[in-house]
């Protein structure tokens, strides 16, 4: 990794703080010294990080210069690039982020493209019309919001959002402010009603689809997390001994919050393939579980549903 001084630019011109960060952040252990250089500073600026390595020799004003190395200095320390740029990238949309709600992982994508398509094939299954009440979509311990707004976006596009009425539930009221800032700053907070409970509301009517990516990491593993995690709040993350404590506890309640042919999809860790459907088998008999894999080639998300002839949910308890 090249020092400053081997730098050709002038001290404060973008190619040499560049070289500088990238070089503070390498010696700092950080596994992508260069490309978090390049966000840091195309923050501290004021552009897009491809607008920095197009002008290498653009001098940085003093301000930026201090707001870069400040930044420099708290991501060396471990905190999140997300957490210090306010934002990051999912789905295609950019969301606010903060120590409020864990940050948007790119796997959980898999979550909100299965969902995609499966409120597309339900309301394309039947003819439907003004009347028909809207297919009820849940987003349990729902963060930033970064599932149910990217999903209610999605389907803004393809002109279906009219269609489907979405809950969000978390048990943190501070990551739920955080996922009704990002649905206003999206335009779509008129469909989408934002609750603080602990999964989900008592006497809830059933949901036609379950959403869910609750934390899944077993509590000895949490420890051993890359550093930045250890500025995420923990609730979002610990899964208990085996990593299945809070997914469990939501399965337990799909017979009573999901109808008759509903579908819960629930993000599980990429070591759970096998776990959640044994899962699944024991407190749920006589129901279907399947694991779809992520672009990895990894287990991400589980679908659950009743078995072909299955009877309809009733109220939640």
């Amino acid at each position: 990794m090249p020092t400053l001084s081997s730098s050709p630019f002038p001290r404060e011109a973008t190619g040499a703080l560049l070289h500088e960060g990238a070089d503070r952040l390498a010696r700092a252990g950080s596994e992508t010294p260069r490309l978090d250089a390049e966000l840091l500073l195309g923050h501290a600026v004021g552009v897009e990080r491809t607008v920095v390595l197009a002008h290498p020799e653009a001098p940085v004003g003093a301000d930026a210069a201090r707001r870069y190395r400040s930044d420099i200095e708290r991501r060396a320390a471990g905190e999140p690039v997300a957490y210090l740029r306010g934002l990051k990238e999912f789905y295609g949309l950019a969301f606010e982020v903060d120590a409020r709600a864990l940050i948007p992982r790119p796997e959980t994508e898999r979550l909100v493209e299965l969902a995609e398509g499966e409120v597309m094939r339900r309301l394309g299954a039947v003819a439907r019309v003004d009347t028909d009440p809207p297919l009820r979509i849940a987003d349990v311990g729902t963060g930033s919001g970064a599932v149910a707004v990217a999903l209610a976006v999605t389907l803004r596009r393809r002109h279906a959002l009219g269609a489907v009425e979405i809950l969000a539930t978390d048990i943190s009221p501070e990551a739920l402010g955080l996922a009704v800032e990002n649905a206003v700053g999206h335009a779509v907070a008129e469909r989408i009603s934002f609750e603080v409970t602990d999964l989900l509301p008592a006497g809830v009517p059933p949901f036609d689809l379950l959403l869910a990516n609750l934390p899944y990491v077993r509590s000895d593993v949490l420890p051993g997390l890359p550093r930045a995690s250890s500025f995420e709040p923990v609730l979002a993350l610990d899964g208990g001994a085996d990593g299945l404590a809070v997914i469990g506890r939501l399965v337990d309640r799909l017979p009573d919050v999901l109808a008759g042919d509903g579908v819960a999809l629930l993000e599980i860790g990429a070591d759970q393939g096998d776990a959640i459907p044994e899962l699944v088998a024991e407190r749920l008999p006589g129901w279907r579980s399947a694991v779809e894999l992520d672009l990895a080639g990894l287990p991400r998300v589980a679908r659950i549903e009743r078995a072909a002839g299955g009877g309809a949910g009733v109220a939640g308890v």
